[in-house]
């Protein structure tokens, strides 16, 4: 059994000092009405720390129907000390704690405009509402939630007045009774009750005790049915805030009929975010989970092919590499993409378009690509294999090295269009672009990573990483270590299906954490032949009507 430490715990709650605080003031307008009484008590874990108490004289005269409501008379308050007086005392009572009111936001709002007229800056802290709490726990189970209306239905002690202090007493047994019944619902720290009030009346709210176990750590969760099916797979820098999340934030039908099926919710701690993401996709891939979309599918990805083993290759669209003379770009996630990259290149380079065989000699005339000068023909005997040859080279160079060559004419022509008022085909022609884009750079990045061989990486508070050609070999939590990786013996082969995911998700944390990182050992020169690329997401021309 794992057993949690404190730091997994995050902030106990019975070790977190409350400072329960109430104002009474002149009216309800935090910019024009002022504060006329302070009451404040302080507690940890249940017992009380100390208590404040003062009128305090508003400058002005007290509203008659104030005085009705609270007792407080013009009298009362006349010798009493100013607020920018009560100020520096009462800051320094309430110091580091979480401050608690019911309907906090009011009593906050008077607080910092108070602080703000005299030149200090507003109270940042953490806070505690209790009227949202209550709303969320016993939202059934009163005629309302104001704090008169909760203390005597349940019978507090301490009975509101209107005065601060009383009013403060009150809402501080409200405190105490709203966590005893939110630890029925795992609230066992303080960023647990500070998210309570999120969760809106959830019918799976029940199930938030399947968080209980999972610590505030990065790593992998699964939630499981009842057959102990896999139903979905997630990384989190913070398991339990993120598991817990699903309670709260996130409202998606996808997610309700996701907590509806799960019955239990397993996880595994990871050193860092890296192996968090990367033992993310090797258990998609593993579990197949059905409320997952990315990797699962890794299977129906396709590459573009241009079939260098015949007289006149052309491109194509296949869903697997074969170990022959073609070169391959990929594997990319759908048909439809690999169809738009091969797009994209036809409309710079003419390649043929025709998936027959070329005959020997001329049969036909030429093709309707060829008519409109966006192809070659073979088949009309219009071009030589020598001449072809010049084709296949330049785009295989452009494929392989140099992706300018494809980009900027494809720019040139996407921004023609734009100029000519043809912008939903010079909005195909991007999308068509980015795509090939897209592609070309994660190849680049693939090829970079799994060329350099072994790589150690120093990563600031999580220790050492190793690759191996792209792959995380080391300190992951998989029982299978080395045996889960796809160790190729020509690194410069085109990736298979199954290994592009974790490459990409190694390359992609590679980027973002690039600046922090400290390069201890790497097998060869780790660097990038096209470290950008234009990926088509910004245009310098308009390319929808103006008005759009």
């Amino acid at each position: 059994m794992f057993q949690q430490s404190l730091e997994d715990l995050g902030t106990p709650l019975r070790d977190v000092t409350f400072c329960v605080i109430d104002l009474e003031t002149t009216g309800g307008k935090r910019n024009a009405d002022e504060i006329t009484e302070i009451g404040a008590i302080k507690y940890r874990g249940g017992e009380v720390l100390g208590t404040f108490q003062t009128l305090v004289d508003p400058g002005r005269s007290i509203p008659p129907e104030i005085t009705v409501l609270t007792g407080i008379t013009s009298a009362m308050v006349d010798r009493a000390p100013r607020v920018e007086q009560v100020l520096p005392t009462l800051l320094e009572f309430l110091g580091d704690a979480v401050i608690v009111g019911h309907n906090v936001g009011f009593d906050l709002a008077f607080l910092n405009s108070a602080l703000a007229r005299s030149g200090r800056n507003a109270w940042a802290g953490t806070k505690v509402d209790t009227l949202a709490i209550a709303r969320r726990l016993i939202r059934d189970e009163a005629p309302n939630h104001k704090l008169s209306t909760l203390a005597k239905y349940l019978r507090f002690p301490n009975q509101p007045s209107h005065r601060a202090l009383d009013d403060a007493k009150a809402t501080g047994d409200l405190l105490h009774y709203l966590l005893e019944r939110a630890s029925a619902l795992g609230v066992l720290g303080l960023d647990d009750l500070t998210q309570l009030p999120k969760i809106q009346r959830h019918p799976q709210a029940k199930k938030l005790r399947l968080t209980e176990s999972l610590p505030r750590k990065p790593g992998v969760y699964r939630f499981l049915n009842e057959r102990g099916e896999v139903l979905y797979v997630g990384k989190a820098t913070n398991l339990r805030a993120r598991v817990r999340s699903y309670f709260s934030s996130d409202r998606r039908r996808k997610v309700e009929q996701l907590l509806r099926e799960t019955q239990k919710i397993e996880h595994d701690i990871c050193s860092g975010t890296l192996e968090a993401e990367v033992l993310e996709v090797r258990q998609i891939q593993k579990f197949r989970p059905r409320f997952n979309r990315r990797s699962k599918n890794w299977s129906k990805y396709t590459y573009v092919k241009l079939t260098l083993g015949e007289r006149f290759p052309r491109l194509s669209v296949v869903r697997e590499q074969k170990d022959d003379e073609a070169f391959y770009l990929g594997p990319v996630s759908s048909h439809s993409t690999a169809r738009d990259i091969v797009d994209a290149i036809e409309a710079v380079v003419p390649l043929r378009r025709c998936t027959q065989r070329v005959p020997k000699t001329a049969t036909s005339g030429p093709c309707v690509s060829a008519q409109i000068g966006t192809s070659v023909c073979p088949c009309s005997g219009k071009v030589t294999e020598e001449s072809y040859s010049e084709i296949v080279d330049y785009a295989l160079s452009a494929l392989s090295k140099h992706p300018e060559r494809l980009l900027h004419p494809l720019r040139e022509k996407m921004t023609a269009l734009a100029s000519q008022q043809r912008f939903e085909e010079a909005s195909e022609l991007r999308e068509r672009a980015a795509a090939l884009s897209n592609a070309l750079q994660k190849a680049n990045q693939v090829r970079v990573l799994r060329s350099a061989g072994r790589i150690v990486l120093e990563v600031p508070d999580e220790g050492t990483t190793t690759l191996l050609q792209g792959q995380l070999v080391e300190n992951i939590a998989d029982p299978n270590g080395l045996e889960s990786c796809h160790i190729s013996n020509n690194p410069l082969k085109t990736t298979d299906k199954k290994e592009i995911d974790e490459l990409w998700c190694v390359a992609t944390w590679l980027n973002a954490r690039a600046p922090e990182l400290r390069l201890l050992h790497c097998d060869a020169p780790l660097f990038s032949q096209y470290p950008s690329l234009d990926d088509f997401r910004q245009t310098k021309s308009r390319l929808t009507r103006p008005g759009r």
